[in-house]
């Protein structure tokens, strides 16, 4: 499984994307880069969200310039791209900056 940064959202590679995607629980990842200031003003939202749902949901980052045989993959081409999986399988998708709440919706919306 990916690690578990300091913030609660995991830390999302290439090499462990697809064994971290085939969770039970809807996954959520989130490309994002360093030098996108959405991705930045998102980055808060994400972490909250990862701390307040421990054992509901996997949320994720996944940073595109050092991982980009999944952003390639997945046909990512804006940022910040929000995929939410499920067993495996792409359920949703969401593109730019996202209220919590929507977030939250989305993700319940997939949960059970």
């Amino acid at each position: 499984m990916a690690n578990k940064q300091s913030n609660g959202a995991l830390e999302i590679t290439d090499a462990n994307f697809a064994q971290t995607i085939q969770s039970e629980k809807p996954v959520l990842v989130d490309f994002w880069a360093t030098w996108c200031g959405p991705c930045q003003m998102l980055a808060p939202v994400i972490d909250n969200l990862a701390q307040e749902t421990t054992g509901q949901f996997v949320i994720g980052k996944l940073d595109v310039d050092k991982n980009p045989v999944m952003s390639m993959k997945y046909g990512v081409r804006s940022i910040p791209t929000l995929i939410i999986f499920k067993k495996g399988q792409e359920v949703d998708r969401l593109m730019g900056g996202q209220t919590k709440a929507v977030l939250q919706a989305k993700l319940a919306a997939h949960a059970g």
